[in-house]
């Protein structure tokens, strides 16, 4: 098995519904705001290359959005899909399954395209099965007035009217064991329902790719929840069950959305569970 950062593209939101209730005072330590109390926050998404299979992890915005749509996002950086996997010596027709953590649309719009014409949407990778499961799927194709802004349609009904749209087993608890991407599933319904968490057994390693369980470095004191979280007194509980056995087992926390930190452990303190240690991709992925 090989593993290989993509960069789908960085962004900025604002600082206060990134961290909820937490005073700006606190949050801006780790996460400084600009002028407009704007944050870094990165697309970084993960290409699983194991045996035949080629899975990517999250496919950021995606382009098929207009001007006034992205620009109330801030776009930053060169970062593409498609540069990122050129760098690695991949093509996007490689690519055979998408593993979607969940449908928002900075996790999932560069899975549907417009077609060469712009007449109509069709998948961004043409020989991969689409990944979600069921409980999310309908959540987020009926969706609640809270999150309807998140779920847009032309990026998630193109996915069943292409035929490539599959969805893995629901778990009997919070992990879904040898699932038919080959990896662990932990499932988290603070943030939205039945978000999937991957859990990857990389050499030595456990890799969790934190999605919106963890957003970034600055998330990690339990209470500092995003204001986007549905049930966000479900996300402390989980966030708890969750780093404190990260902390015992020594997991590699992969960042999806901190633009400064790609990956880190964590470690037990008498404040809760803290940072430990900083990786760059590269630390990990090649050696």
């Amino acid at each position: 098995m090989q593993l290989y950062p993509i960069e789908s593209g960085n962004f900025k939101l604002d600082g206060g519904a990134m961290f909820g209730v937490v005073p700006k005072s606190i949050w801006q330590r780790t996460n400084p705001a600009d002028a407009n109390n704007m944050i870094d926050i990165a697309a970084r998404c993960l290409l699983i290359e194991d045996g035949d299979r080629l899975i990517l992890v999250d496919t950021g915005m995606g382009d098929k959005q207009n001007e006034k749509f992205f620009g109330y996002y801030y776009l930053w950086g060169d970062n593409s899909i498609d540069t990122s996997l050129e760098q690695h010596g991949f093509h996007r027709d490689d690519i055979t399954d998408v593993f979607m953590t969940h449908l928002h649309f900075d996790h999932c719009g560069g899975s549907i395209q417009w077609n060469k014409d712009r007449t109509a949407y069709e998948p961004a990778f043409k020989n991969a099965n689409l990944w979600s499961n069921k409980a999310h799927w309908d959540w987020a194709t009926e969706p609640n007035n809270r999150e309807k802004a998140s779920f847009l349609k032309e990026n998630i009904m193109p996915m069943k009217e292409s035929g490539h749209l599959r969805f893995t087993e629901l778990p009997t608890d919070r992990i879904l064991k040898n699932s038919d991407l080959g990896f662990d599933i932990f499932f988290a319904d603070g943030h939205t329902d039945k978000q999937m968490i991957p859990l990857i057994k990389y050499k030595d390693k456990t890799i969790a790719f934190m999605a919106d369980l963890l957003p970034t470095v600055g998330h990690l004191p339990l209470p500092f929840v995003m204001g986007y979280d549905t049930r966000p007194l479900l996300t402390l509980d989980e966030k708890q069950l969750f780093l404190n056995k990260a902390a015992d087992e020594n997991y590699y926390l992969f960042l999806e959305h901190d633009a400064h930190h790609q990956i880190i452990t964590v470690k037990h303190t008498e404040k809760g569970v803290r940072l430990d240690q900083t990786y760059t991709t590269q630390d990990i992925f090649t050696n």
